[in-house]
């Protein structure tokens, strides 16, 4: 089977069902149009046209994030939106972008607003092999349970910063200890933009590797994750290629992993649009 398929599952959306959503002259997100009729019975946060979302609520970023909480509540109510993470995103244009308000992670994907997250690789060499440690997400996970998923994975909250959330998850996920989690290593950062049954997420994953030693064996603290194994870098491609068994967007991940490490070689057919296709434009 093919690898490519999990990058086309991962940008599966049509254009013509949503909008801009926009504050000004910023485009912040992309709304599905049946969720903008929605938004129109709150015409003092939201003007919806035929063409566009426009954000029309006034006061500062503290002020309008309050007011679209309370929306987003009456939604939640009608069951439109879960909202059930207790934690905030930063809604900006771009990444260190003016950031116009807060949105409960629960919400970003019925306003389309970027979202931004981190993924660490955490990889042992034994003689020739090369082998991840590879996490299975509890049952009770709303979002793909029971998938296998990187060693740590976590979205950017907005009273956190990346290195921050990238050594908070680690120690919430896997244990791993502060001084090893600092020997991560920045290797890049992946995108995708995908509808979902409530919305479309336009997501950001900033991707680290880091080698773990021989005594380092991962223990999840919080509940998300119920094992860990090392899994040969070939196996996983192997099972990418003739299985479902990953979340959808840790596939896209795994996928980097190979190509940097020389796992996928050039050789595959495969190859250039693997390359090509973890980096959709950044409009």
């Amino acid at each position: 089977m093919s690898l490519l398929r999990h990058i086309k599952v991962c940008n599966a959306w049509e254009p013509a069902r949503f909008v801009p959503f926009l504050h000004g002259r910023a485009r912040l997100g992309l709304v599905r149009r049946d969720n903008a009729e929605r938004l129109s019975r709150f015409p003092k946060l939201f003007e919806v046209g035929k063409d566009a979302v426009r954000l029309v609520a006034p006061g500062n970023a503290k002020a309008i994030g309050a007011a679209i909480d309370r929306a987003v509540e009456e939604l939640v109510a009608e069951r439109v939106i879960s909202k059930w993470r207790n934690e905030f995103f930063a809604v900006a244009e771009r990444w260190g972008g003016k950031v116009h308000f807060t949105l409960d992670r629960g919400a970003v994907p019925f306003f389309g607003v970027k979202a931004y997250g981190v993924h660490l690789n955490g990889y042992r060499r034994a003689g020739s092999k090369l082998k991840l440690w590879i996490g299975k997400r509890a049952f009770n996970k709303i979002v793909a349970p029971g998938k296998l998923d990187n060693l740590v994975a976590g979205g950017i909250g907005v009273a956190h910063g990346l290195e921050e959330t990238l050594r908070k998850e680690a120690a919430e996920e896997a244990a791993m200890p502060k001084k090893l989690s600092s020997r991560a290593v920045a290797v890049g950062a992946i995108s995708y933009r995908m509808a979902t049954q409530t919305g479309l997420r336009d997501d950001v994953l900033f991707l680290y590797d880091v080698e773990t030693p021989a005594d380092f064996t991962p223990r999840n603290t919080d509940g998300e994750l119920v094992s860990f194994a090392l899994m040969d870098a070939d196996e996983m491609v192997a099972r990418m290629r003739d299985t479902d068994d990953f979340k959808f967007n840790v596939n896209l991940v795994n996928i980097d992993f190979a190509l940097r490490h020389g796992v996928i070689r050039p050789d595959d057919p495969e190859y250039l649009a693997l390359v090509a296709g973890l980096h959709r434009p950044s409009d």
